[in-house]
């Protein structure tokens, strides 16, 4: 009797404990929630100012140029499917392109030739990305849960991947390359992980957020400094020296779909289902700016910034680019792209000299506009123009010329010269 009873006590022991457990967790959950109440009140009252306000403190701000300043300039025709990701390569010329076509094909943006199609074992590409400092490799993933890696020196025309990197329970939803050695991707599976290339090891997993992990991009100004963006509607940044999440900043009511840093490496963008794209700081660990109005009513799938900063660049659902001016009140839109896609803008990019942007879209299509500096192509319509009349002055002048009578020494001299101006004119 008194052995029944002794267990007795210790089961009713036990239960009282266990909710006594399930008191406290509640208790700690509701001070959080109050802690967190607190902070955002405490940053709602020092957020006296909008950013037009603060830029405007030291004079009127200089008016961001409307179209037609921005220009299409080509419109990359090969795939045959929707396009999904791009990225430009180092050295702002040549871009990379995945589509559901099963194929990714490497660009020159100039000239609009194909360097390279490599054919995918899996044609649910979601991401790709080129290296950047010597521009011989090239990444892609999806739903294979892989990501692979191309060496286009190497094998050019083979389908074989130099390496297959396999670690993530979840579709690759995006990668990015550190340098030629090391490469970062975000999963479906809610993590990051760091890799080695060269022997296809993890170095390192990133584990935080709640949800699959959409987007990620790499601190221009210091490369042991990442951001990603999730479903769970959080952005985190994290330290790859310590792996561990040192900034979590919320604010969008929906799915992050996309994330890219601020040229200085102080602040980063995020675009998001909510309709909305914003602009936070490291330093001061909050929202700094908010880019939306009524008109919108669709997802962000993609953003990047200007060189200089000054605008923000977004790919819409509904098939409009729209640029917003980050020093305005985030209402007003700086400009919408002239010629936008037929379908969903899946994908864009500055290219990182800041002179051209490149949009991807579901319409099979990429296009490459002048972007607001004109440097970059403006030389080559100069070039072509100086060319068209000089080769017409040097065919009249031929048949006068007896050491230069030939017709097909002509027109390579006219190539040569036409090479001439492609070469030095567009650079």
């Amino acid at each position: 009797f008194f052995f029944l009873k002794s267990i007795a006590s210790q089961q009713d022991g036990t239960m009282a404990s266990e909710e006594e457990l399930e008191v406290r967790i509640e208790e700690a959950k509701n001070e959080v929630a109050r802690l967190k109440d607190e902070i955002k009140q405490a940053r709602t009252k020092t957020m006296d100012k909008t950013m037009a306000d603060v830029a405007g403190l030291k004079g009127g701000l200089k008016e961001v140029r409307k179209p037609p300043s921005v220009k299409l300039r080509r419109t990359l025709k090969g795939h045959f499917g929707k396009v999904y990701a791009m990225g430009w390569a180092g050295d702002s010329q040549s871009l990379v392109s995945a589509s559901q076509d099963g194929k990714l094909i490497v660009w020159n943006a100039q000239t609009t030739n194909k360097l390279n199609a490599v054919p995918l074992r899996s044609s649910w590409v979601m991401t790709c990305a080129f290296e950047q400092k010597k521009g011989n490799l090239v990444a892609c993933g999806g739903l294979d849960n892989l990501c692979s890696v191309y060496n286009l020196n190497q094998q050019p025309q083979q389908s074989k991947a130099m390496k297959e990197l396999a670690a993530h329970d979840g579709y690759l939803s995006c990668c990015r390359f550190i340098d030629e050695t090391r490469i970062l991707t975000s999963s479906g599976d809610s993590s990051l992980i760091l890799w080695d290339i060269t022997s296809g090891e993890v170095l390192k997993t990133f584990l935080g957020h709640k949800g699959d992990v959409m987007s990620l991009a790499i601190n221009p100004t210091d490369s042991n400094v990442f951001v990603s963006g999730s479903v769970d509607r959080e952005a985190k940044i994290w330290d790859i020296r310590s792996g561990k999440c040192v900034q979590t900043h919320d604010g969008h009511e929906s799915d992050i779909n996309s994330v890219q840093f601020f040229p200085d490496g102080n602040a980063f963008g995020t675009g998001s289902d909510d309709s909305t794209c914003r602009l936070f700081d490291m330093r001061c660990y909050g929202e700094v700016n908010r880019f939306w109005n009524d008109s919108i009513m669709c997802g962000i799938t993609s953003v990047d910034f200007s060189k200089s900063g000054r605008l923000l660049i977004a790919g819409y659902d509904d098939y409009n680019v729209i640029a917003w001016d980050t020093l305005s009140s985030g209402k007003q839109q700086a400009f919408r792209l002239n010629q936008p896609h037929e379908n969903r803008v899946s994908c864009l990019s500055v290219n990182p000299k800041g002179d051209a942007l490149c949009t991807g879209s579901w319409d099979a299509l990429l296009k490459v506009s002048v972007f607001l500096c004109v440097r970059f192509y403006t030389p080559f319509l100069t070039g072509a123009f100086v060319f068209f009349f000089v080769s017409i002055v040097l065919s009249l002048s031929f048949p006068f010329c007896s050491c230069i009578s030939d017709l097909g020494l002509r027109s390579s001299f006219c190539h040569s010269i036409a090479k001439l101006f492609l070469t030095c004119g567009c650079m």
